[in-house]
């Protein structure tokens, strides 16, 4: 849990700080245009935080130059010959007007028919859609969630869906919760499997620590492989910025 914020300028940067109860300080680079985020311990004072920030700028700067070279969408229209992903596949959407209610359908591999009511405007048609994503991920997401606690010998946590600005997932340990971002849906199957095994990892180390990658390692041998497709896959257009 997160006890203090701030902003601090390094080399040019602006970098989020939040101070929590751990022992090292771990800094993160995220999409979609390269926030710096650090998270310190509560007793590393500005200095300490700047002088890390300062070592690893070369660092930050090529995880920035990913992102900014990295694929990204246009804006959302929900209208016919939009590009869509769904399980790591490219479709071309379909409007097709005059339904008594909005529903979703693949119709073959190459074309998805969004189905509304005549007088739909822009948000009806994106509600409906994302809906449509929700319970698609909601149906896979369960069964890999049962089957991976069992794996790892723990009752089936609580989790749910949402949409997340810079995380595929995230591990409440004390509520017993995993949440699961709806992105993922829009990823290939294998994704949404490493998200629910790296985030039932942290049940057992709360941090990204030299355990937590050989638990990782002995759960899923090829997850660096699939962490690596996650994150080349094309970004939202969301303005995740802020």
């Amino acid at each position: 849990m997160s006890t203090d914020a701030a902003q601090l300028s390094v080399g040019g940067f602006e970098v989020e700080v939040v101070r929590k109860p751990i022992k090292n300080l771990h800094l993160g680079v995220y999409p979609p245009h390269g926030r710096v985020r650090v998270a310190a311990p509560l007793e590393m004072g500005d200095e300490a935080v700047r002088l890390a920030v300062v070592t690893r700028l070369a660092w930050i700067k090529r995880q920035q130059a990913k992102f900014a070279a990295q694929p990204r969408q246009s804006e959302r229209r929900y209208v016919s010959g939009e590009t869509h992903f769904f399980l790591g596949q490219r479709y071309r959407l379909n409007l097709i007007k005059g339904a008594r209610s909005g529903q979703v359908r693949v119709r073959n591999s190459k074309t998805i028919d969004l189905h509304v009511r005549d007088d739909s405007d822009l948000d009806i048609r994106e509600r409906v859609f994302l809906d449509w994503y929700r319970r698609e991920l909601r149906a896979r997401a369960r069964p890999l969630i049962e089957r991976w606690a069992a794996e790892y010998g723990i009752a089936t946590p609580n989790w749910g869906i949402k949409r997340m600005k810079t995380k595929w997932g995230s591990c409440n340990i004390e509520a017993r919760r995993v949440w699961l971002n709806l992105e993922l849906i829009k990823k290939p199957p294998q994704c949404l499997e490493y998200v629910v095994v790296h985030e039932l990892a942290h049940f057992f180390e709360r941090n990204h620590t030299e355990q937590f990658v050989a638990l990782l390692d002995r759960k899923l041998p090829n997850w660096r492989i699939v962490r690596d497709e996650l994150n080349a896959e094309p970004l939202a257009h969301d303005d995740w910025s802020t």
